[in-house]
Order: structure tokens, then sequence, then C-alpha cells
């Protein structure tokens, strides 16, 4: 899961000239933020000499002298002594983290057998590399059929091949042990290098693959996780999971080791739930224990005959069980809603005359006023009593002036001119509609 951004080309950093180290950590597998690259040093001859480096982008790791007086840095392609010969690598780290990270895998500074940095990685050397680099796939296939030819129960899941081509390491995996002894000579005789084998873990080689987990992110084991400890189901039952064999397990095919990472805080938080309160007697009968939720702290309980479940506060639990060892049944469970807290009444309270509209009012005029258009055509600007009237209603409908029609004669004389209505008798029937 490489940056193509911020990688490497022909010995020299490019892309965000973070020197092959972005932040996610994705160029360089087990990759280590080194927040003490810019500690001013005091003293040159109490620096740390030793650097990390990396190989096959973070798969592998190892500490080597750097017995030179060039200064390196993080990102740079170096040679390094092999076996029977030299190799490439990355450097990883520098400084005084290293000594760190020394001390945390319990690697003495000033060992004599400690191998050494040899130079900068030269043009020839990168292109070795990348040709014993190009045979690492084709060698896995190839072994693999030599092993299956042989049946062998062992399956090869990696093969790496040193820098100049004199040395391949096998990584292959097996639940028993093999007798490999009749393969190594095949294996030397067939890609004429020195071979060694190397047994690893189910995780072990998920780690080396690499991949995106069911959380959407790269394997822990890929990335930073070096120390596997041993996850058992009762990690799981520990929090409430489900004991379903496909969604708990990895890619490897071994339970998460994410079950780990908060198993301590979910036994903190069951020492405080009660012990034996599976079940409850109260009036209505027995009720059974569902299910927990930890860090709500309550418990579901289900009565017979029912299939409500009833929320709990652990309190209220051991009541009722120090109510059932002195043989007394109390008459209900006392649940309370599903966020832990009690249940409250519901009380009605008349609001009315405590709020005010004025601000909205206010803001509904001002709206109105900011419209476009001649000041006398808007309503809003005039005075609040002709927009009103507050006289009684009766006193508005007497004072109202008579409704002008298109005659202009008086309105008895428009009365008396009216041409009389034909009686019902002496009225047309209406028309017939056509279908």
């Amino acid at each position: 899961m490489g940056c193509s951004n911020c990688g490497t080309a022909d010995g020299k950093p490019g892309g965000c000239q973070s020197h092959g180290s972005c932040g996610s950590g994705s160029c360089n597998r087990m990759n280590v933020y080194d927040w003490l690259s810019n500690l001013p040093i005091h003293d040159p001859a109490t620096e740390c000499r030793v650097m990390e480096i990396s190989f096959s982008q973070g798969s592998r790791k190892d500490f080597f002298r750097n017995t030179t007086t060039q200064i390196f840095e993080k990102g740079e392609m170096v040679s390094v002594e092999g076996v029977s010969g030299f190799d490439v690598g990355e450097v990883s780290m520098t400084g005084e983290l290293v000594r760190i990270q020394m001390k945390k895998k319990s690697v003495e500074e000033f060992h004599p057998d400690m191998k050494k940095v040899l130079r900068r990685a030269s043009d020839r050397d990168l292109d070795l590399l990348k040709q014993n680099k190009a045979r690492e796939k084709e060698a896995v296939i190839r072994s693999r059929a030599i092993s299956r030819q042989l049946k062998l129960d062992m399956k090869v899941s990696q093969v790496e091949i040193q820098a100049d081509g004199r040395k391949a390491t096998f990584y292959y995996i097996a639940d028993d042990r093999v007798d490999f002894r009749e393969l190594i000579k095949i294996f030397a005789s067939e890609f004429r290098v020195k071979v060694e084998m190397r047994q690893i873990g189910a995780r072990q080689e998920a780690g080396k693959v690499g991949g995106i987990g069911s959380c959407g992110r790269e394997l822990c084991c890929s990335t930073w996780l070096t120390d596997f400890k041993s996850v058992n189901t009762t990690a799981a039952r520990y929090q409430n999971l489900s004991i379903n064999q496909s969604k708990l397990s990895g890619q490897c095919g071994r339970l998460k080791c994410c079950l780990n990472y908060e198993l301590d805080t979910y036994l903190d938080a069951l020492q405080q739930f009660p012990d034996n309160a599976d079940t409850l007697q109260v009036a209505k009968g027995t009720a059974l224990l569902v299910k927990k939720d930890i860090f709500k702290y309550l418990m579901w309980y289900v009565l017979p005959d029912s299939n409500k479940q009833y929320p709990l506060l652990i309190e209220r639990v051991k009541q009722i069980k120090n109510l059932n060892k002195q043989n007394i049944i109390p008459d209900d469970l006392g649940a309370v809603e599903a966020t832990g807290k009690p249940k409250e009444e519901l009380v009605n309270v008349d609001l009315t005359g405590q709020f005010s509209l004025k601000t909205l009012d206010s803001a509904d005029k001002k709206k109105r006023h900011n419209r476009p258009g001649p000041p006398q055509q808007r309503r809003d600007n005039k005075p609040p009593q002709q927009q009103r009237d507050n006289r009684p209603a009766q006193q508005q409908k007497d004072n109202r002036p008579p409704q002008q029609s298109k005659d202009n004669r008086p309105p008895q004389q428009q009365r008396d001119n009216r041409p009389p209505s034909p009686p019902r008798e002496n009225r047309p029937p209406p028309p017939i509609k056509k279908p």
C-alpha cells in the first residue's frame, strides 16, 4: 500500500519531499514518526551512530552502524553488509530515536557483531536491486510447485532475494515440523543462491502481504503492530459480541488482534456488575437476563409471557437481589429509560403569555420594509391608526359609504326601474346538454 507521491526514485526522495515517509506511514510499513529529528546535537562524540534500515518496504528492519563520515537522512537508499555480499535498504530512522527503539527491542548499541553501513547506494546497486526484486514473484511460484511435488505440508508465502542476488530467504507457513533437507538442495540448484528457510505464522504472513481490514484501514500487522498476542473467544464474550467466526476472523484466518485493544476497559467496567443476577423474582414472575449494556451500566430483563425488554440500573438489580434473599418479592422491576436515567413524569404546564413574538414581528416588518417599490404603495408605511380602526364594529358598519354602482342614478330610482322578473311558470326550460 505504497504512496506514489512521496516514494523514492533512483535513491532520491521525491514527491512531497518528506523523504519517503508520509504522515500516514503508507510509504513504508512499520513506519515510526521521528519526533526527535529536530533535536540539536551538542556533543558529536555522544551522537548515536546506529541507523535503522528497512527492507522490502518495511516488511523487515534491522540496525546498522554508520562507520563512514557521511550523514544520511531518512528516506535515502544505502548499501549495507549482507551475507557474503551487500544488500540495499532504505534509511527509516536516525538520531536519538534509534536508541529508544534499540532499547525496546533489546539490542545493544555497541554490539561487536552489528553490521555496518557501507556507502550511499549507487546507480549500479539500484539496478541490481531492481533486477533481483523482479525475480521474487517467479521464485514464489516455482518454490510452491517444488514443495507440492515433494508432498510437503507447507506453504511458501514470500521470497526475499538479497540485492546482489547471492542469498534468498524463503518464508513459509506450516502447522507441523517439515523435513525440507531435500527441498533446500533443489532450491539451491534451481535458483543458484544461498537458501535460508524461515518459518512464520499466519499473522506474520498477513503483515507481509498487507491489505485492507474490515474497518476500512490498512491491517494493523502491516503498519504498526509488531507484538502478536494470543486472542481467544473469551475476549469477544466479555465485549458482548456474537460468536460469529466469519466476522471475528481477520484476513489471516485467526481472530482479530483488535479484540484485545479495549478488553481491559470492558473488564474494569464489568467489575461493577453484580454476580449471579441472571434471574430476578418479582410479582409478575421470574425475570430473565437478556443482555448487558456495559458502558451505560444497564441490565436488560424479560418477564414471562412477554417479549418486552426492561432496562434496569445496577443499583436496582442489587436491591432486588437483596430483597429476594430475604424472601421479599417486589411488585415491579423499576425499569428506567435506555439512557440510564429514571423515567420522569410528564407535567402539563401552561406556557400561554410567557413567550413574546415581538422580535418575530419586528423582523417580518423589517423584511417587508426592505422590499423594492415606491413608499406610497407599501402598507407598512401607513401609521398604525390608519391600518386598523379600533371603533366598535357597528359604528364602522354604519359609517361606511354606500357602494357605488355603475349607474349614477339614486339607488331608489335604480330599484324602481328594474325590469320585473318573469314568473316561475313562464320561464324557459334550461337548455339540454348534448352528450
